[in-house]
């Protein structure tokens, strides 16, 4: 790929990006805002899909593999050390995004 302008500025940014993520608690704060966020994406994705009435079994289907294909990521066997944020973050909302449809379901009553 040749070095443009906009190709080592994109470098550059992803760079500095990654080395201020390296801190520790700015990637705690980078993962309990993905457990929020899928805290938030749960009660929304119940009422839009609840609210067709049509689509119940398919959004539900859609959640139960996102959710599998994350935790096969998220749970295989890795060298130590080499843990993504990117699979982190994907791994808290999912976990935000389960724990707020039980609640919802508790909630529901059923």
């Amino acid at each position: 790929m040749q070095n443009t302008r906009l190709n080592s500025l994109v470098d550059r940014t992803t760079d500095r990006l990654g080395s201020w993520l390296q801190n520790p608690w700015r990637r705690v704060s980078v993962l309990i805002i993905s457990l929020l966020f899928g805290n938030y994406v749960g009660p929304a994705l119940s009422l839009v899909a609840g609210q067709q009435g049509q689509v119940d079994i398919v959004v539900a289907a859609l959640v139960v593999a996102l959710t599998e294909l994350i935790s096969l990521f998220a749970y295989r066997r890795r060298p130590e050390g080499t843990r993504s944020l990117l699979l982190d973050s994907l791994n808290a909302f999912k976990v935000g995004l389960t724990y707020s449809l039980i609640v919802d379901a508790f909630k529901l009553g059923s």
